[in-house]
């Protein structure tokens, strides 16, 4: 019963949230990889021990080239540029450039190239991908709760999940513009998978609510939802810290490419199982609440 008699509280917790994540989009900004805004990427291995960073900025900025260049393992880089024209020999260059003149053995991993007019189709695609799981997801409760549901109509199920599911993938997005992190296909897989386990608890409280409606445990509606979410609480917060160790384990011994997948996952997962335990019902209960039917 506390998370619903303090449900301001946590509103006011996840109005802050957002607020913190919309400035962080408005002054940093989402940065775009290549597979969004197009460009190459390309990843060496240096097995007798790889340069500073710095000097191998060095070695490619004769060649007019702007590369970001990020550490990958103990002794790889990954290299992320503008595309780079082969028909210039400019990939061919970038791999003269890092072989420091010949001093160093340097041995491509993989090499990806991605045009701007493909990337904003990515882009694009993966905008729709959001928006159609939501929806999908909100027609599904709607349907599922229909009829069954008494007092509560059941889209306001289904708009309870949307407001909780916009926030989950708000909030982990706007840590990304705060971190500088970047933003890519692997980004999107996260935020579907986010939002997949994020709804997943959110219909097993709602589901635990509308059992206790039909069998009547208590005349008040909030207190029905309280002990709903009491009967729910252990095990979401028991599956929650389960599946983060798993994402722990990797974002701190798992390879390079898979560490900012696995951040976003461990925020997505916390916010997520704070919106369905702590947003979504509470949000129930002040809806009823300003409808008059609950006291």
């Amino acid at each position: 019963m506390f998370i619903v008699q303090k449900r301001a509280l946590f509103f006011l917790l996840s109005g802050a949230l957002v607020v913190l994540s919309v400035i962080g989009f408005v002054t940093k900004g989402l940065h775009f990889g290549i597979d969004f805004k197009g460009g190459s990427i390309i990843e060496l291995e240096y097995p007798n021990g790889r340069p500073d960073a710095e000097t191998l900025t060095n070695a490619l900025s004769p060649l007019g080239i702007e590369a970001h260049i990020q550490e990958a393992g103990e002794n790889a880089y990954l290299i992320r540029s503008r595309s780079l024209d082969e028909t210039k020999n400019e990939h061919s260059a970038v791999l003269a450039a890092a072989s420091l003149g010949g001093t160093a053995q340097v041995n491509e991993i993989r090499f990806n190239s991605i045009g701007p007019v493909i990337g904003e189709e990515l882009r694009s695609r993966a905008w729709i991908a959001l928006v159609a799981v939501v929806l999908g997801i909100v027609f599904f409760i709607a349907f599922a709760f229909r009829k069954v549901s008494e007092p509560v109509s059941s889209w306001k199920y289904g708009f309870i999940t949307t407001v909780a599911l916009l926030h989950d993938v708000i909030v982990p997005a706007g840590v990304f513009a705060w971190l500088g992190k970047e933003i890519d296909t692997l980004f999107v897989v996260g935020l579907l998978s986010i939002l997949g386990l994020s709804v997943h608890d959110t219909i097993v409280v709602f589901d635990r609510v509308r059992e206790n409606l039909k069998l009547k445990i208590s005349d008040n509606f909030s207190e029905t939802v309280g002990k709903s979410l009491m009967q729910t609480f252990t095990r979401s917060i028991n599956t929650t810290l389960t599946i983060m160790i798993v994402l722990a384990t990797l974002f701190v011994w798992g390879p390079e490419s898979t560490r900012d997948f696995s951040l976003l996952l461990l925020i997505g997962m916390a916010i997520g199982t704070y919106s369905s335990v702590f947003l979504a019902s509470p949000l129930l209960v002040e809806m009823e609440t300003r409808k008059g039917a609950v006291k």
